[in-house]
């Protein structure tokens, strides 16, 4: 049968993984924040754009991409008064496990399924339909699921229960930090020693020290272009929930307090809304 899904959350990421489902014939509604920015999508790809309780009468399956904890709340609470019974709902928002447990409660009591669906490969990833998708969740409910993951996800992985997608992506911020942290500071350095950008990337690219941030963000972060691909105020919000993960876990906070200060410190120079590759303006003398 068919599925009959809709996207709210509309962003940089958003809008894509919409426009993959649309191509996939799957897409019957959008839903957005702002009004405005629906419309224009469904204006675009010839859907609709009700509001919740339109979405919700109307899919059988409904992604969420919003940007913090009690954004997924607020939606899911809309939508629960008119959801149909079995169907799924599917959040790609980074926010703690115990909001993606708390959602999934919320929806089993009217007999909805939840899968806590986090993503990782950026603003690129997303437009390329090249996402890795971490997933918790019932397994058998993730293959009910699975043609509209495969619209944008390169890579689907069942991590385990309802909030193990949130873990996993936990665990992904602390490596995406400290790469960033890596990264720009060993790329300062070979600034300052007057080396030329376009021998030693692809030089350090080829060995050890090769990562997707180098490829992607090296040549940029030494123009000083720093046009998003992942906003480092969103990566300090993420962070944040990391930090109180961590805590409960017990396990050491190095790289995240060290990447909360510095973020926070270009945040409060007014550069919030760039690349997280603009660390590297910390990184260089003075």
């Amino acid at each position: 049968m068919t599925i009959k899904a809709a996207f709210i959350g509309l962003g940089a990421m958003g809008a894509p993984m919409a426009r993959h489902l649309h191509d996939r014939g799957l897409l019957t509604a959008v839903g957005n924040r702002t009004q405005a920015k629906a419309s224009e999508l469904a204006n675009e790809l010839g859907v609709q754009a009700p509001d919740m309780a339109g979405i919700a009468g109307t899919c059988d399956l409904i992604v969420l991409c919003v940007s913090a904890d009690a954004d997924v709340i607020g939606v899911v609470e809309a939508l629960l008064p008119s959801l149909r019974k079995d169907s799924i709902v599917i959040d790609h928002s980074t926010v703690a496990p115990a909001t993606a447990q708390k959602a999934s409660a919320r929806l089993a009591d009217a007999g909805v399924h939840f899968l806590d669906a986090p993503v990782s490969g950026g603003v690129e990833g997303a437009k390329n339909g090249k996402l890795s998708v971490m997933v918790g969740g019932d397994a058998a409910v993730l293959e009910r699921a699975r043609p509209v993951l495969e619209a944008y996800g390169a890579r689907i992985t069942h991590m385990g229960p309802v909030g193990s997608g949130q873990a996993t992506k936990a665990v992904n911020q602390v490596l995406v930090a400290g790469i960033a942290h890596a990264v720009t500071e060993g790329l300062a350095l070979g600034e300052a020693l007057g080396l030329e950008a376009d021998r030693l990337i692809p030089t350090l690219a080829a060995g050890a020290a090769g990562n997707w941030f180098l490829d992607k963000r090296g040549a940029t972060m030494l123009r000083n272009e720093f046009s998003v691909g992942f906003k480092l105020a969103l990566l300090h919000k993420d962070l944040g929930i990391v930090r109180g993960i961590a805590t409960e876990a017990g396990t050491n906070r190095t790289v995240i307090e060290q990447s909360l200060a510095d973020f926070g410190e270009l945040m409060s120079q007014g550069y919030g809304d760039d690349d997280i590759s603009a660390l590297i303006r910390l990184k260089r003398k003075g």
